[in-house]
């Protein structure tokens, strides 16, 4: 289904009765459920395959992020330099997100993606949806529906609708880094260097 309004209404009212979708970031395809729904999380684990990591969660807005996620001093610095964009932020997660999307960890991967209709498709979708990438543990991210239907062809049965948004803009996964003892841990290097975020934080924030 093409990225427009009318994929928004459909993706919506399937992420709520418990699907799954694929759908266009700014940065890969993500693969997305309820992150809520605990039944949606398990089939989407079986999608992605066997890992050990959490899952990222991306929102369309700070106060959704607030929902699941301990904001401090630092990490607010940050995501207003940084935000909507390709930075995810690891933070404490709050007791109400369910512990298979983090993998029994207390800490949660969050994000606003720079994309205007991923926003509002999240929006409508409850504020918070999974944000993992749509593609095979291990493979490469992918920055087209081609690439997704190559890779997850023995899997899209299990997949209730995919949204095309045409290529993504930046096309490798988000940096991402750890905030959880209030210091800035670089876990990946994607579209925003270490170099970046460090000379961003001696910039404005004084320790």
């Amino acid at each position: 289904m093409i990225a427009n309004k009318v994929a928004i209404k459909k993706a919506s009212e399937i992420i709520k009765k418990g699907g799954i979708i694929i759908y266009p970031t700014d940065t890969v395809y993500g693969l997305g459920c309820n992150p809520f729904d605990e039944e949606a999380v398990k089939k989407l684990i079986k999608i992605k395959g066997e890992r050990n990591k959490p899952l990222p969660i991306l929102a369309s807005s700070v106060e959704d992020v607030e929902k699941i996620a301990l904001l401090t001093p630092l990490s607010k610095k940050l995501i207003e330099l940084f935000w909507p964009g390709a930075l995810t932020i690891v933070l404490k997660k709050k007791p109400v997100l369910p512990s298979i999307v983090t993998f029994g960890l207390d800490s949660v991967g969050v994000r606003i993606p720079k994309n205007p209709f991923t926003i509002e498709l999240i929006k409508d979708c409850g504020g918070l949806l999974i944000g993992t990438s749509a593609n095979i543990s291990g493979a490469t991210s992918c920055r087209s529906v081609d690439e997704v239907l190559k890779q997850l062809n023995q899997k899209l049965n299990l997949i209730d609708l995919i949204i095309d948004g045409g290529e993504t803009e930046i096309g490798v996964g988000s940096t991402v880094i750890d905030l959880t003892n209030d210091e800035v841990k670089v876990l990946r290097e994607g579209p925003i260097s270490e170099n970046e975020i460090i000379s961003v934080i001696k910039r404005v924030i004084s320790y």
